[in-house]
């Protein structure tokens, strides 16, 4: 059993490939249904020297397969928002603390402490049904926020402007995390000159609006809240991680998560850095499901591990990922 401390204590590229390494040889031999798709690959633990070497197994196996590395009980169980009539995708987690502690260094590695921020969230959609890893997040991040002031919002948008206006005149540091369309009913309703307040978009028009691309979306809440950046929050109901992003649609990772590519017409390869492929992530703290994720995201990652989303394929459903299809 790979123990978690080493996942959250990786430092360098080295401890990361190691660890990797370690977490793939132990889904292999413990995940049926990943071990299943190594077989049909024809890959063997021992066939897998470096990180590139790693199959990703592809994330539409969370709409059909429980996906699990463990037999210990299921404590929470997270669903994607889909579309309706849609297959959702369902994430069964064993030990929710591994989560919590994912979502809580990530946080507090690119935004410091979280007692800092009153966090308000703009997240209707996902408010409305159960079952969201979003929601379960956000909600962590406001109770330890231990500001009176934190909560969510739902279709009370006068009420949080009023909140957003008084607390950013008294300089309080507020993170107003929100979906795409919610945060752009709200600017169309009310303009803002906001001075101390970071905007945080988590994506997704959910079938509320026409889909824009990320420099449409970010101009328009840019000129709308008053605001320079548009911050983003890259992650997804089979994930425990977060990639964020503090403007311009350029993400990065936690030292537990890295991202690469694949070419559209070879699933198994892996990309050279600056070119537009399928996007895989690498997720170590999902050491109870599968760290190695094919995504149906578009992506062109640098050299130096950031990230940017481009669109997602075309037979993909629109849900709960950051992107803007082009």
């Amino acid at each position: 059993m790979i123990n978690t401390k080493d996942i959250f204590n990786i430092k360098s590229q080295t401890d990361f490939e190691t660890v990797a390494l370690q977490v793939f040889k132990f889904q292999f031999e413990n995940n049926a249904v990943y071990r299943s798709f190594c077989d049909l690959l024809y890959i063997h633990s021992s066939d897998v020297k470096r990180v590139e070497d790693i199959p990703f197994l592809p994330i539409s196996f969370f709409k059909t397969h429980a996906i699990l590395s463990t037999s210990e009980e299921i404590e929470e169980t997270f669903t994607s928002s889909g579309t309706t009539g849609s297959v959702t995708s369902k994430h069964q987690v064993t030990n929710v603390s591994i989560y919590e502690e994912s979502f809580r260094s990530g946080f507090k590695h690119f935004y410091g402490n979280i007692e800092d921020y009153t966090i308000l969230a703009l997240l209707p959609n996902y408010l409305e049904r159960e079952g969201s890893s979003l929601v379960y997040m956000v909600h962590d991040l406001i109770n330890h926020s231990n500001k009176p002031e934190s909560g969510f919002y739902l279709d009370n948008l006068s009420a949080l402007k009023s909140k957003l206006e008084t607390l950013d005149s008294q300089g309080e540091k507020v993170l107003l995390i929100g979906v795409s369309f919610a945060l752009l009913d709200l600017v169309e309703s009310h303009t803002f000159q906001l001075k101390n307040t970071i905007i945080m978009e988590t994506g997704g028009m959910k079938g509320r609006r026409k889909e824009l691309i990320r420099e449409e979306l970010h101009d328009i809440l840019k000129q709308g809240f008053g605001v320079q950046n548009i911050h983003s929050e890259y992650g997804m109901t089979e994930l425990l991680s977060q990639a964020y992003s503090i403007g311009n649609g350029v993400f990065k990772c936690p030292n537990w998560m890295r991202v690469l590519t694949r070419d559209t017409e070879d699933p198994l390869s892996i990309q050279t850095p600056g070119k537009t492929g399928g996007l895989n992530v690498i997720d170590l703290a999902n050491i109870n499901s599968c760290s190695f994720i094919a995504t149906q995201d578009l992506a062109k990652v640098s050299k130096d591990g950031t990230f940017e989303i481009l669109g997602r394929f075309d037979n993909s459903d629109i849900r709960g990922c950051n992107l803007m299809v082009l």
